[in-house]
């Protein structure tokens, strides 16, 4: 089950930096001159969680394996992506495949570092980006519903349906408003996804702060925290110059140098797990003293389809699911202390899994 998250923004405002400090390493040249990003960078990256460290602990695991996401680093977008000015209709085409969009803005003034329309106004950087995007949506769907009206005027109820789905879309892109504000039936919302518009997807808003900045943002980010508010979007600060320094330190020096610039942790992990949550993700973990291993599944998800991310037999052949929740698990002392505190259970086909629960299957082949 893989999910991706595209990482978006206009030219110079530190993607690249970002995904090379998040995936530790070169992978996404850095350069201070447009488009120096020309193919999708892509890399994969753990999701921290130190939940992972206290159950391999307490079961004495050999191995800890975490949950990983997906994270596409795409060129910058200009005024005229849409219509395919700079490299826009090949990189508009990628953030299609992403699942959610992450849209790093720059919150930081550097007068070596060039602006693309030389000003630093983040949230007007985010609706140039937002405006290519809708234009590129309207653009689709109104080349789409040429022919689906005809399908529907000669009464096929397929074509209908979806018809009045690509209309709620072309009504909000029309008035300006992004396609996922549209209100949807929960029957309506998988075929809506199927639309596969860019403006659908969530958005995490990334203020790209200089060093000073990096435990309590700026005037910047605080604006573009405002606009998130508004928008229902989430929003995280991350300096990429000071993450990109955390990556290359041993990690006692890194939790020193953190703790000397007020910082719990690095930007990066709440950037992840941000993107994590934005996709409407949980974890639920197994614990042996093989391995302790993190397993991603959507919001909702039931026991089997839990079990299928492990291997789909276990979906095919499932029994039951043997449940802990993570803080019984913990307070019990592993799975013995569990059973005797009666804190095991045992769940059926039903059974909707919580994030922390620590599970195993059984399962019939």
């Amino acid at each position: 089950m893989g999910f991706k998250c595209g990482i978006v923004g206009l030219p110079n405002v530190g993607k690249s930096a970002i995904f090379n400090a998040m995936t530790q390493t070169v992978a996404a040249e850095e350069a201070n001159y447009m488009f120096s990003t020309v193919e999708a960078n892509i890399g994969e990256v753990a999701v921290p969680d130190s939940r992972l460290e206290k159950l391999a602990a307490i079961a004495k695991s050999a191995q800890i394996v975490p949950t990983r996401i997906t994270f596409v680093d795409i060129a910058g977008l200009v005024r005229g992506s849409s219509k395919g000015e700079g490299l826009g209709n090949r990189f508009l085409a990628s953030i299609r495949e992403t699942d959610a969009i992450v849209h790093v803005l720059r919150c930081f003034e550097d007068d070596d570092i060039t602006h693309i329309e030389d000003r630093i106004d983040p949230v007007s950087d985010a609706e140039t980006v937002e405006i290519e995007l809708m234009l590129a949506d309207l653009e689709s769907l109104e080349r789409r519903i040429v022919p689906l009206e005809k399908k529907a005027h000669a009464g096929e109820k397929d074509a209908q349906a979806q018809l009045k789905l690509m209309m709620k879309a072309v009504e909000l892109l029309r008035d300006g408003k992004p396609a996922r504000q549209a209100e949807l039936t929960p029957e309506q919302r998988e075929p809506y996804r199927q639309l596969f518009l860019l403006t659908q997807k969530p958005v995490l808003y990334v203020c790209n702060v200089d060093e000073a900045s990096a435990a309590s943002g700026n005037y910047f980010s605080k604006a573009v925290e405002e606009m998130a508010a508004r928008g229902g979007a989430a929003c995280v600060v991350v300096s990429a110059k000071l993450e990109e320094e955390l990556a290359q330190l041993p990690p006692a020096e890194r939790d020193e140098f953190l703790v000397g610039l007020g910082l719990q942790e690095p930007g990066l992990n709440r950037l992840i797990r941000a993107g994590y949550e934005l996709l409407g993700l949980i974890t639920f973990f197994t614990a042996g003293p093989k391995e302790a291993r993190a397993w991603t599944v959507a919001k909702g998800a039931r026991a089997p389809q839990a079990a299928r991310v492990i291997h789909t037999d276990f979906e095919h052949g499932f029994i039951r699911a043997e449940t802990i929740a993570y803080e019984d698990y913990v307070a019990c002392g592993g799975e013995a202390g569990a059973h005797k505190a009666g804190k095991f259970r045992l769940e059926g086909k039903e059974y909707v899994v919580q994030d922390g629960d620590v599970m195993h299957f059984r399962f019939n082949v």
